[in-house]
């Protein structure tokens, strides 16, 4: 069974649905997936959610950042089957529930692999509604690389350095996937 490294973007923002106890209304536009098995990076659009879909149920594992929380209640309304009963390894969950705070992607990212994001959300918004669908799939797909090369090194190495706010400091944080 295959591993799953993903991301989602939307047509929409929070903004535009009444916030984020609405999260349920926001719709995505493209999912950037990495497959461990195929070793191979995959944006679907809307229309290809069906196989992203299969994709999903033949997988063992799916890896995100704030996946949980964000991209796993966008998505759940496009298959016919619970995204909740895949096991699944969310990052930021992790750190935060040994941090006690989130942390950005990006800064984490910047931080441990030498990454970084190309953007922010609401460029992937600006992206869809302008119809630049191959700018929006190579700014998810960006961060299907930036999550997977995280994860990557936290199987590889069991920690992860922190940037502190207001300060240049960093926390050695045990950040384990067993």
């Amino acid at each position: 069974m295959d591993k799953l490294v993903f991301d989602i973007e939307t047509k929409n923002s929070f903004a535009d649905v009444g916030g984020d106890a609405n999260i349920h209304k926001l719709e995505a536009s493209v999912v950037g997936v990495y497959s461990y098995d195929q070793d191979k990076y995959i944006c679907f659009e809307e229309k290809d959610f069906a196989t992203l879909g299969e994709m999903f149920k033949q997988s063992n594992l799916i890896i995100g950042f704030c996946s949980k929380r964000f991209d796993v209640p966008v998505l759940e309304k496009y298959f016919n089957f619970s995204l909740k009963n895949i096991p699944h390894f969310d990052i930021l969950e992790t750190i935060e529930k040994t941090l006690g705070r989130r942390i950005g992607l990006g800064v984490l990212a910047e931080a441990n692999v030498g990454m970084t994001k190309t953007g922010k959300g609401m460029d992937a918004i600006d992206y869809y509604r302008n119809g630049e669908m191959q700018k929006l799939k190579d700014y998810c797909l960006q961060d299907v690389k930036v999550t997977k090369e995280i994860f990557d090194l936290i199987k590889k190495q069991g920690y992860l350095w922190i940037p502190q706010k207001f300060s240049s400091n960093m926390v050695k944080l045990p950040v384990t996937y067993v």
